[in-house]
C-alpha cells in the first residue's frame, strides 16, 4: 500500500526542516542550489555544476515559443533555497513564485532574495505541490528540480501542474528516477528505505502521465552519468568537510548520508536509475 500524500509531505517537511539536513545542504552543497549538477570535469566544484543545470534549463525556455523574460510568471515547485528563482529573476527578470515545504529553507530563501534585491520579483510560499495554492492557468512556466520524487502522489502533482499552467506554457524539470523496465525493483530498496519511499517515477511515467493531460514533449535529455558523478562528488566533499561539520551536523546523519550517496552512485552505474532534463508544453 502506498503512503498517502499527507504522510509523504510530513516526511519530506520533517527531513528538510531538520538541523542536520539544513547544515548539510548549506555547507556541503552550497546553500543556493540543492539539486544534481552538470559537470564538465569529474572534480568540478558542486555549486558551479549545480548552477550549470539551472542555466541549461533556462536556455531551453529562452528557445521556447514564449521565451523567458520580464513578463514571464514562473512557479518553482520544491524550490529549496531559491537559487534557481534568483537566477531567473536576476538574468531574465522573470517573476517567480517559490513553493516549498520546508520553513527552514523558505526562511533562508527569503533572506537571500532580500539580500540580492529581488524581493519585488520573487515570492516565497510554504505549501505542497500536490495542492498548489494558485488559480488555474496563472503561470507561463512550472519549474522543478529533483523534488517530485518526494511526492506521495506524483500523478496528482502532474495534474496540479497542468491546472496552473497557461495553454502553451512550459513544464521544465529534473527528477531522479528508476530506469524504465527495471527488472528487479528490489535493487533500489536501499535508496527507497533511506528516503522512506516505495518507488521512484520513470521517464515513461512522466511521458505517459503528461500526454494524458494534453502535454506535448519538447525534450527529454537523459543524463544519468551526471547523477553518478554528482553523488560521488557530494560524498567526497561530505567526507572532507566532516571535521568542520562537527557540532553542526550529527555523526549519525553523516554516516547515513555517505552510505546513501554510495547507493545512488551504485544504482546509476548499474543502470537501475535515470536522471534527465525534461521539457513538456501544455496543449
Amino acid at each position: 500500500m502506498s503512503r498517502s500524500a499527507g504522510a509523504a509531505r510530513a516526511v519530506a517537511e520533517s527531513y528538510y526542516d531538520s538541523p542536520d539536513a539544513d547544515g548539510f545542504y548549506r555547507i556541503v552543497w552550497g546553500g543556493e542550489d540543492i539539486h544534481i549538477g552538470l559537470y564538465q570535469r569529474e572534480d568540478e566544484d558542486i555549486a558551479t555544476a549545480s548552477r550549470r543545470t539551472v542555466e541549461r534549463m533556462a536556455l531551453l525556455l529562452d528557445e521556447s515559443p514564449h521565451g523567458l523574460g520580464p513578463q514571464t510568471r514562473v512557479l518553482d515547485i520544491g524550490a529549496g533555497y531559491g537559487g534557481a528563482a534568483r537566477h531567473l529573476a536576476a538574468t531574465r527578470r522573470a517573476h517567480v513564485k517559490c513553493l516549498n515545504l520546508s520553513r527552514v529553507e523558505n526562511e533562508r530563501n527569503a533572506a537571500l532574495t532580500e539580500e540580492a534585491g529581488l524581493s519585488d520579483r520573487i515570492a516565497v510560499r510554504h505549501g505542497s505541490f500536490e495542492d498548489i495554492p494558485a488559480e488555474a492557468a496563472s503561470f507561463d512556466v512550472v519549474w522543478s528540480q529533483d523534488a517530485i520524487l518526494h511526492a506521495g502522489d506524483r500523478a496528482r502533482v502532474l495534474a496540479e501542474v497542468a491546472r496552473v499552467l497557461k495553454p502553451g506554457g512550459s513544464f521544465v524539470f529534473t527528477d531522479p528516477m528508476q530506469a524504465d523496465g527495471l527488472d528487479d525493483p528490489s535493487a533500489l530498496e536501499p535508496i527507497y528505505a533511506r528516503l522512506q519511499l516505495q518507488s521512484l517515477a520513470s521517464i515513461g511515467f512522466y511521458r505517459e502521465g503528461l500526454a494524458r493531460l494534453g502535454f506535448e514533449e519538447a525534450l527529454v535529455l537523459p543524463l544519468t552519468g551526471q547523477l553518478a558523478c554528482h553523488y560521488r562528488r557530494v560524498g567526497e566533499e561530505l567526507a572532507r568537510a566532516r571535521p568542520r561539520l562537527r557540532g553542526r551536523v550529527s555523526e549519525a546523519y553523516i554516516d547515513r548520508m555517505l552510505t546513501g550517496l554510495a547507493h545512488w552512485v551504485e544504482g546509476a552505474r548499474a543502470g537501475h536509475l535515470e536522471w534527465a532534463i525534461l521539457h513538456f508544453v501544455r496543449g
